[in-house]
C-alpha cells in the first residue's frame, strides 16, 4: 500500500531539509509516494523535481552541480515545502505553480487561463517544418486554439518573414498569450484574435494553418490524472471520439488555404478515432524524435479532393 505523506510530513520537510539537493531527492521520493503523474514538460521523478526547485528559487536549469549543496534561508524552505505539498496533494502541475513553462527552446508564462505548452509540435517548427514545408514559401501562418500562444509564437520565432495569425474563444486564454507576446517581442508579427475557429480570419488565406485543438474523448476525459483537471476542461474534451473541434477544422480548411497550403493538426490519442472516422482519406502521419504521435498532415489539394468525406 503506498505510504502517503501527511501535512506535517512538509513541515518536517521546511524544517528538516537545508540544500537543493536535500529538497531534490526529498521531492523525488515524495512524487513517488504521492503517485504524481508526469506529462506536462517532464517524464521523471528526477526532471520535476528540478524542475520545481530550480524554477520557485529563480535559479538556471542548467545549474552547476557544484551548486546543489548551497544552504536555503528559512523563507526558500518554507516556500518550496509549500509547493511540494500543493503538487503532491493538490496535484497542481509544476509550470502552475512556478509560472513558467518552455516550449520549442522557448519560455512561456504559463497559468491556468490555457493548457501547459507541450506538443510534438515544438520539434515541427524549430526544423521549420521541414521537410513538409518550404519555410521561404512560408507568409502567413493560421494557429487556431492558440491558448498560451505557444504555437504561433514559436512559429514566430522560428519563421520570421510570416505573419501569424493566433485565434482562440477564451478571452482569459488571448490575454495569457497576449502577456507571451509582449515577453518574446513579437507584437508586430503575430496578430491575436477572439472567436470561434475561423470565424475571425474570414476572407483571409494562408500557406500554413496549424492547430492543437481539444481532442480529448469521452473515455479518456473520465480517466484523466487529476493535474489536467487544473487545466481549462474547454481546451481538452471534444464529444464522444474527441473530433468535434476536427471535423470542423477539415471542413472549413480549404476556404482559407492557399494553393499548395498545408494543415497540420495534433489530436494525440485520438488518431484512432480519425483513422475509423476517414479510413479513405490520405493523411499523412508525422513522426517525431522523442516518439510523440497523433499529428496530421493534410495538403489543400487532399482537402479539397475528400471534402465530401468531411461533410458527415
Amino acid at each position: 500500500m503506498r505510504q502517503i505523506d501527511n501535512s506535517k510530513a512538509f513541515d518536517d520537510a521546511a524544517r528538516d531539509l537545508l540544500t537543493l539537493r536535500d529538497f531534490m531527492r526529498w521531492a523525488m521520493s515524495a512524487f513517488t509516494r504521492h503517485g504524481v503523474h508526469y506529462g506536462h514538460g517532464t517524464d521523471n521523478a528526477l526532471d520535476e523535481a528540478a524542475y520545481l526547485v530550480l524554477q520557485a528559487l529563480d535559479l538556471p536549469a542548467d545549474l552547476s552541480g557544484e551548486w546543489l549543496d548551497a544552504r536555503l534561508t528559512g523563507t526558500e524552505r518554507t516556500r518550496l515545502a509549500e509547493l511540494l505539498r500543493q503538487r503532491c496533494i493538490e496535484r497542481i502541475p509544476t509550470a502552475y505553480l512556478v509560472g513558467k513553462a518552455w516550449f520549442a527552446g522557448l519560455e512561456f508564462h504559463a497559468d491556468r487561463r490555457a493548457l501547459i505548452p507541450r506538443s510534438p509540435f515544438g520539434e515541427l517548427i524549430q526544423q521549420g517544418f521541414a521537410p513538409w514545408v518550404e519555410a521561404k514559401r512560408v507568409h502567413a501562418i493560421l494557429d487556431l486554439c492558440t491558448g498560451s500562444g505557444c504555437i504561433a509564437l514559436a512559429c514566430a520565432h522560428y519563421l520570421p518573414e510570416a505573419k501569424v495569425d493566433a485565434v482562440d474563444l477564451s478571452f482569459e486564454a488571448l490575454e495569457l498569450a497576449r502577456l507571451n507576446r509582449e515577453k518574446l517581442g513579437l507584437t508586430e508579427q503575430v496578430e491575436l484574435l477572439l472567436g470561434d475557429l475561423f470565424a475571425p480570419v474570414a476572407g483571409r488565406r494562408y500557406d500554413l494553418i496549424v492547430s492543437n485543438p481539444p481532442y480529448v474523448d469521452a473515455r479518456d476525459m473520465a480517466t484523466l490524472p487529476p493535474e489536467y483537471w487544473h487545466e481549462p476542461r474547454m481546451a481538452l474534451e471534444a464529444g464522444e471520439d474527441g473530433l468535434d473541434i476536427v471535423r470542423r477544422i477539415l471542413r472549413e480548411a480549404p476556404q482559407h488555404l492557399e494553393p499548395e497550403g498545408v494543415l497540420i493538426v495534433e489530436v494525440g490519442n485520438s488518431q484512432e478515432h480519425v483513422e475509423h472516422t476517414w479510413p479513405d482519406v490520405p493523411f499523412t502521419w508525422l513522426s517525431f524524435e522523442h516518439g510523440e504521435d497523433g499529428v496530421f498532415l493534410l495538403t489543400r489539394e487532399q482537402l479539397v479532393e475528400y471534402a465530401g468525406h468531411f461533410e458527415s
